[in-house]
């Protein structure tokens, strides 16, 4: 009856028409009330969903808010789900810069980590056991704090040799499937080697290619959000 007595001298004091004169407060009413504005305000913070990249990831020669990530936030909000994106992305980065990033990366308190690294790893010829190895770390890092993570695939141009490319491929097959993660098979699906949708320079999209990659991403991540496949 305590209890009740106070929770209801509480709302007493925040609509004054329920009940006059108003004399006192309980104590214990005003902690009941805290809390429960607390616990409110702590279930309506959105997940944070990390995009760890390189140029690709960044929207290198575009804006910030054209860059698949900002698309990707624009979806979730018209969806109503209730994430925040972080834009990871630094031009030129490789899998072993991602891996010395990852303390900054743990302290924006992901929910889910989207790895999108390692395409300047092949582009420079790096060895794929070091590659393989910095995403491995990567992941297993993610795992340990509790962290959702979703690999995206790489595909080398093919004057890298088909030897080197089949083998860079299956490298993140290999890494989904051993530690039970989900997989993108290629970012650029539907975009790469396109002109149209793609910058001078044949690697980055545009702004119309953007738009591409960042639908191609949402629509494989958005039942993994929803809660139905996060590893």
């Amino acid at each position: 009856m305590l209890v009740g007595l106070n929770v209801y001298n509480t709302m007493v004091v925040f609509y004054p028409s329920f009940r006059s004169p108003i004399k006192k407060v309980g104590a214990t009413g005003l902690i009941i009330f805290f809390l429960l504005s607390l616990s409110v305000s702590v279930l309506a913070e959105p997940k944070t969903l990390v995009f760890l990249g390189d140029s690709l990831t960044a929207g290198y020669g575009l804006p910030e808010e054209l860059a698949y990530p900002a698309l990707v936030q624009g979806f979730l909000q018209k969806d109503g789900l209730d994430w925040r994106v972080i834009n990871a992305g630094i031009s030129g980065d490789t899998t072993q810069g991602g891996l010395k990033r990852l303390n900054w990366i743990l302290r924006t308190k992901p929910d889910l980590v989207f790895i999108a690294l390692g395409g300047n790893d092949g582009l420079r010829g790096l060895k794929l056991e070091h590659t393989q190895a910095n995403l491995e770390e990567i992941i297993l890092r993610l795992k340990e704090e509790k962290v959702g993570v979703v690999l995206t695939g790489v595909l080398l141009p093919t004057n890298y040799g088909e030897p080197y490319q089949e083998q860079f491929k299956d490298l993140y097959a290999t890494l989904a499937k051993k530690h039970g993660i989900p997989l993108l098979p290629f970012l650029l699906e539907g975009v790469a080697g396109l002109p149209e949708l793609n910058q001078a320079d044949g690697i980055h999209p545009n702004a119309a290619g953007q738009k591409v990659v960042a639908w191609h991403v949402y629509t494989f991540l958005r039942p993994i959000l929803e809660g139905k496949g996060v590893k």
